[in-house]
């Protein structure tokens, strides 16, 4: 199945023929994995179909009106002439390439696979830093954390339909605003930082996308003085919250171990030097200061509504054990109606391992990261 001798011109084009063994061996070990796992699925659709074959089928545009069909998402539309409609509920279309879509489905448009494949508790990536896969990254990574737009493709696909609304009020350069764009949402996205800005202005005409609305401002603040509201959407009009803030000062604080030794000095990497962003403030400001701006944020938030919200934990120290995302969670369940549904954890295998602590204890490789729901009430 794998190709040995193409396999060996290329390791050795990079000097890795040597290691030729230990590759191969590992390939193979991947291949086994993903063909056993393909297998299964295979086995499983083909149990469905046959399950579906038994069951009556019903041309959709037999009982449903051109009315109804507009509210079906866009796949579904596009082959509404061969989709039919199976089971005595009415309810589950399925069209000809077999993806099923439940019409009481009022959250997203994803088909049944598509919505179990995202109650995965747990996302592997190593997404590209390089080329077209990589999004813009190279425009991006003057961002000290740029959160890949696939990643929030994905979730905004989940937690919204097609032409919904999306906000993020601590938009760095803006990978919740690509993601948006890359799944036909509308998004409004504010920063404090003019140049973060910029940065998702160049990356989206870079990809070609449609530009969102920006907003240099104090998110805090514009929050709290109802600015949206007044200026840029109405009461209950933003379907996703989707936020990614500063975890407190973490990124303000003088470099130690390993970042020195690769980078040769200690020096800070905050977002801004500005007073007021997040990301200068001690913790327990920080925590006060953000869940303030999540309940100012409530009133924008349609009912059944979601926030979702990245945070990373500290390493422990000095006897607190630094579980920032235990904090976010107690802090912000039953606010304002707002309800914790869960948590996914992102771990980002793209990010380097250093050997933290040897040879004397244990330090963790935090290389995930929380993925924290929320639902309004």
């Amino acid at each position: 199945m794998i190709n040995k001798k193409e396999l060996l011109k290329i390791l050795k084009n990079k000097k890795l023929d040597s290691y030729s063994e230990e590759i191969l061996s590992q390939l193979s070990l991947v291949v086994k994995k993903t063909l056993n796992e393909k297998i299964k699925e295979i086995k499983n659709k083909k149990r469905v179909i046959a399950n579906d074959d038994a069951k009556q089928h019903i041309p959709a545009t037999k009982v449903f009106s051109d009315a109804d069909i507009e509210t079906f998402p866009s796949w579904v539309r596009n082959d509404i002439q061969n989709t039919q409609i199976v089971g005595r509920s009415l309810k589950v279309l399925q069209t000809s390439n077999g993806k099923k879509y439940h019409t009481n489905n009022k959250l997203n448009d994803l088909s049944g696979g598509e919505w179990t494949f995202f109650l995965n508790s747990v996302i592997n990536t190593r997404y590209p830093t390089t080329g077209e896969e990589s999004f813009a990254h190279h425009i991006r990574k003057a961002h000290p954390s740029p959160k890949p737009p696939q990643l929030m493709q994905e979730i905004i696909q989940f937690f919204t339909k097609e032409g919904e609304l999306v906000l993020d009020y601590f938009m760095g350069v803006g990978g919740t605003l690509l993601g948006a764009s890359m799944c036909n949402r509308k998004a409004i996205g504010i920063d404090l930082s003019k140049e973060f800005i910029n940065l998702y202005k160049e990356a989206n005409e870079f990809l070609g996308l449609k530009e969102q609305v920006t907003i240099k401002a104090d998110s805090i603040n514009f929050l709290k003085n109802n600015s949206l509201e007044k200026n840029y959407i109405k009461k209950e009009d933003v379907s996703l919250i989707l936020i990614d803030p500063p975890y407190g000062d973490m990124m303000s604080r003088e470099k130690t171990g390993e970042a020195v030794k690769k980078n040769g000095n200690v020096s800070s990497t905050p977002f801004t030097e500005l007073k007021e962003d997040l990301g200068n403030m001690p913790w327990k400001e920080f925590l006060n200061t953000f869940t303030g701006s999540v309940k100012n944020s409530m009133k924008l938030l349609k009912k059944q509504g979601h926030v979702v919200v990245f945070i990373k934990d500290l390493q422990p120290k000095d006897g607190e054990t630094n579980l920032l995302h235990c904090d976010i969670i107690k802090s912000l369940h039953n606010l304002n109606g707002l309800n914790y549904l869960g948590t996914k954890i992102w771990a980002d295998q793209g990010v380097n391992l250093y050997p933290y602590g040897y040879p004397f204890s244990y330090v963790s490789n935090q290389i995930h990261q929380y993925i924290m729901i929320f639902k309004k009430g």
